[in-house]
């Protein structure tokens, strides 16, 4: 995509996000995989499983890079409209910004309320201080997955890249876990994600480490955060979410991670920043700043290495 494109997609997605009941390619991409999960047969071997993960995978990624490329050649506006439908900017700092509000006014009920829409883990009996730690790591892990990885997709591989990489995240959030029935199933998807994330996920703890220090911080806060990611981010389960979580959890100062319930059911988590207080309200307000800051950095420096005009376009001699 274009200098420009990029530019209207970013602006596009901060001032609009994804409002609720518009059309959007995840829900396209949530369907197919719904309705291929109906048609599969549960029982069938591992082997079996595995393949047809695979072939849905490589189909949908591929049908979405495809489209993608499509669509930019033909039809810019709409190319621009979908690159900033697979940014998900504005929609994250709202959705965290809601759990902050409640928690300032003291109103833990509300606060779990907002925070049950954006996290997958029990969120019940959290009192403050985990409710600010839930909000934290989702800021720091959607900041990969949903700006930084998507804004490189977009520079590297156009529109189609973008759909792609949100095709295999959709994927990925539906079918990827270790747990049956999808443990086959979804492990193709699992490792594609991880792959798709392995550069955005350090890109996006960097990020994170010099926007702390440009909002006040000393180099020796960059240096703590980039230390606890190197340190703490192989404990995480994932490959790529400690980095921006451990990250965030150096630049503040704060412990993230710890064991949490998913269904009732008990899963052990590594800490991070574990020699730091938990989290307080003014941390999830502060880590929003730094978030933010970072986010546009990252979108400053893919846009200005985008190219001012399409390939194949040279002045005059590419409109002949």
């Amino acid at each position: 995509m274009t200098r420009g494109q990029l530019a209207l997609a970013v602006l596009l997605d901060v001032l609009v996000g994804d409002p609720q009941g518009w059309p959007h390619p995840a829900r396209f991409f949530g369907a197919a995989i719904a309705a291929a999960g109906r048609a599969r047969d549960e029982q069938s071997p591992p082997r079996r499983q595995l393949v047809e993960g695979a072939i849905l995978t490589t189909a949908l990624a591929g049908s979405a890079f495809i489209a993608g490329r499509i669509v930019e050649r033909s039809a810019a506006p709409v190319a621009v409209v979908l690159a900033a439908s697979s940014l998900a900017w504005r929609s994250l700092d709202d959705a965290v910004a809601a759990v902050q509000r409640t928690l300032e006014r003291g109103d833990i009920l509300a606060a779990r309320t907002s925070l049950r829409g954006i996290v997958g883990r029990d969120v019940d009996t959290l009192d403050t201080a985990e409710t600010a730690t839930a909000a934290l790591e989702t800021l720091a892990e959607s900041f990969c997955d949903g700006v930084v990885a998507p804004l490189l997709w977009l520079r590297v591989g156009g529109l189609g890249g973008a759909l792609a990489f949100k095709a295999i995240s959709t994927l990925d959030s539906m079918i990827g876990h270790r747990e049956p029935p999808y443990t086959w199933f979804g492990r193709v998807a699992a490792r594609a994600d991880d792959a798709m994330n392995l550069f955005p996920a350090r890109i996006a703890a960097t990020a994170i480490a010099v926007s702390a220090v440009a909002l006040g911080g000393t180099w020796s806060t960059a240096r703590r955060a980039i230390a606890t990611a190197w340190r703490e981010a192989p404990r995480h389960a994932s490959p790529n979410g400690g980095w921006p979580e451990a990250a965030l959890a150096g630049a503040l100062g704060v412990r993230l991670g710890g064991d949490v319930t998913y269904d009732g059911v008990p899963a052990r988590r590594a800490l991070l920043g574990e020699d730091f207080p938990p989290p307080s309200v003014a941390d999830v307000a502060r880590g929003r700043r730094i978030v933010a800051l970072a986010a546009a950095i990252v979108a400053a420096a893919v846009i200005a290495s985008a190219p001012s005009r399409a390939r194949g376009t040279n002045g005059r001699e590419g409109n002949r």
